[in-house]
């Protein structure tokens, strides 16, 4: 066993094995770990290049130290390493050792250069754990839990925990695996990686852990004014006709409107990506006509490749596909314009190819930007296969069970770059997926395809605040949920107003769905009507009302999201980002804070017409709606007939909730 310095960083090292440990951001410290290899940085790491930064180093005969800040880490003579806060020296997380003592890490030889790479790590009483993307267990504090680390639709893999301990944790590795919240330990696996790396940062509070996170990985852009609006989509709009009287009918019935989406099918063939011009015959006009309204038009655009289309024989001559390492290449059976109702094996573009990024730009600068198209709804990027088989996958960047987390990141890349290299400067793209750092080339993020139900949108309010904490500060639902939803039904109908009255107070006000009635053998068609009109005339006027708060609230929005852009700061976090000295904060996980001055309490249960809420010591409410003076530290029930959801103003701040209010 040595330790050995060199220049800022930690060496240990026995046998085949090196422990690296080194400053990497104020007050973190990056750990990595790999047999028979030197530790290189590549191109799959989360984290953006820190600044230099003097780390203090100490080497003992069994033991050494690396202080970074507020953040200290030891390492013993047999490899274990142990994290402590430098102010209070209280320990903050251990990796964990059995007798002997011999560090639980695990390196599981593979084919190639690849392991089985495992870590533990001690369970503490009381330890919550936050953050992890988007899921749908419906959770916030995630201790206990099990999470797979797979990109699935509705499933977001973003390995980033925030700890009530202090501390902030990035598993800093795309390859699929998993965590374990156990009450015994915490583990991590990543199934087939070259070495073991993970980022820990430490902070005074949630806030300042979110923003040194967001710093090792990248801030969001800021995000264009007009995105702060409502976007009305459907499954789907089937003609350019269909989409432009969609768009007038809002404009001549006054309801503020600032994105239309074009939903898939609008192609000629998957991989060719452009408009079929028998449905849309002048895309630079009906977008001409569209921005005259104030409106922009977004389009869906997926990774997937016909192998009957213009592109195919191209990109799979270039290498600019996914390949598989058995069977045949293709990844996905899917019904495509050229033959209605029958499959068509499709491919997908490898995002992780500079290349194929290069020339999948090239396509949609030619068959969509030039018409005026500058924002694009990246669906199906986990990527979304069937069979789901990783394993199968061969990438330009590596095995499939090493690299494929990376893929959205890296798809969104591409678009961000291209539109960079165009001149745009407002960008923004819509993904079902996310790695670490996906803020950084303007990805927002939506919740895939969930269901209808009151269940789903109870999970939605905490898979927001947990994609928030993980560095994605632009998130949305299908407001209604995706899936299901008859216009007709008295339960729809309440369902969607529930789901307006908290899509208000989302990062991004979106509405979606495929609604019945609707044939889920024949998804290419057309679902039931989903305008903010098609609900009844109770309704109606109730989301009518909503879509003018959301108006009303835009310059605030605008506030957050300089927030986000500057800091990091989620515009919808949980209650203890802003009450973190009350304990009782950081339990609740049916409200959420909507920037520092509005507490927001969704109404998540059919025929609820009130509900039990708790305003966060350290503060004085009022009632948005009365007027009425509350103390914090206190629970209180809230009346919430149909036309009302529970506003709380902080500290006498008056936000315009009310129409008569300025």
């Amino acid at each position: 066993m040595t330790f050995q310095q060199e220049a800022n960083k930690l060496i240990w090292e026995m046998g085949q094995e090196r422990i690296q440990l080194e400053a990497w951001g104020p007050d973190a410290l990056r750990v990595r770990d790999a047999l028979n290899a030197q530790i290189t940085d590549d191109p799959l790491s989360a984290l953006l290049a820190p600044l230099f930064l003097d780390a203090e180093i100490i080497i003992g005969d069994e033991w050494a130290s690396i202080r970074n800040g507020a953040l200290k880490a030891d390492i013993s003579s047999f490899g274990t390493v142990r994290f402590s806060n430098v102010s209070s020296g209280e320990e903050l997380v251990s990796e964990t050792w059995q007798r002997f003592p011999q560090p639980e890490r695990r390196f599981k030889s593979l084919d190639g250069n690849l392991f089985r790479v495992q870590v533990k790590f001690k369970a503490y009483d009381g330890e919550r754990f936050y953050g992890l993307g988007q899921r749908k267990h419906g959770k916030l504090d995630q201790k206990g839990c099990v999470i797979d680390l797979l990109q699935l639709n509705s499933k977001v893999c973003i390995p980033f925990l925030l700890s009530n301990r202090g501390y902030g944790f990035l598993w800093n590795n795309p390859a699929v695996g998993r965590v374990e919240l156990g009450q015994n330990h915490t583990r991590w696996i990543a199934e087939a990686t070259s070495k073991l790396d993970y980022w820990i940062t430490v902070g005074d509070s949630p806030a300042q852990i979110v923003e040194r996170y967001v710093d090792a990985t990248g801030h969001a852009p800021m995000l264009p004014e007009w995105a702060a609006g409502f976007w009305q989509c459907k499954l789907r709009y089937e003609t350019q006709d269909e989409l432009l009287s969609v768009a007038r009918s809002y404009k001549e019935r006054g309801l503020p409107l600032s994105v239309i989406v074009i939903d898939y099918f609008h192609w000629t063939l998957q991989g060719e990506w452009r408009f079929n011009p028998a449905d849309w015959p002048d895309p630079a006009g009906m977008v001409g006509e569209l921005e005259e309204m104030g409106i922009k038009a977004m389009v869906s655009v997926w990774p997937t490749v016909n192998g009957a289309s213009t592109n195919f024989k191209e990109m799979q001559r270039r290498g600019l596909l996914i390949e598989t390492n058995r069977g045949i290449p293709a990844h996905w059976l899917l019904t495509d314009r050229n033959a209605p109702g029958l499959p068509a094996p499709v491919y997908f573009c490898d995002a992780t190819n500079p290349e194929a990024r290069t020339f999948f730009w090239q396509q949609i600068r030619e068959g969509y930007h030039r018409h005026g198209i500058k924002t694009f709804w990246l669906d199906a990027c986990e990527p979304e296969m069937y069979p789901t088989d990783p394993e199968n996958l061969r990438y330009h960047l590596g095995n499939g069970m090493a690299v494929t987390n990376i893929y959205p990141l890296l798809n969104a890349r591409g678009f961000y770059e291209g539109m960079k290299a165009e001149g745009e400067e407002e960008i923004i793209n819509l993904c079902r997926s996310a790695w670490a750092g996906s803020q950084r080339y303007g990805a927002a993020v939506w919740s895939g395809d969930i269901t209808s139900t009151f269940e789903e949108l109870q999970a939605q309010v905490r898979a927001g605040m947990n994609i928030g904490l993980s560095g994605i500060p632009w998130w949305t639902t299908d407001i209604g949920g995706f899936h299901g939803g008859d216009p007709e039904s008295p339960y729809f109908r309440e369902l969607i107003v529930r789901w307006f009255q908290y899509g208000v107070f989302c990062p991004l006000f979106r509405l979606h769905g495929f609604r019945e009635p609707a044939d889920l053998e024949r998804y290419w068609e057309s679902g039931g009507p989903n305008e903010a009109w098609s609900f009844g005339d109770i309704a109606y006027e109730i989301i009518a009302e909503l879509l003018q708060l959301r108006e009303r609230l835009r310059p605030y929005i605008m506030n957050l999201m300089a927030a986000a852009h500057e800091r990091g700061t989620p515009p919808m976090r949980p209650l203890f980002y802003d009450f973190p000295e009350d304990e009782t904060s950081w339990s609740i996980e049916d409200q959420f804070m909507f920037g520092p001055d509005l507490l927001v309490a969704p109404v998540l249960f059919e025929a609820a017409r009130s509900r039990k809420l708790y305003l966060p010591a350290g503060a004085t409410w009022s009632d948005a709606w009365s007027g009425e003076i509350l103390q914090g530290g206190n629970w209180i029930v809230a009346d919430a007939p149909l036309t009302r959801i529970p506003l709380y103003h902080r500290d006498q701040v008056n936000l315009p909730i009310w129409s008569q209010t300025i």
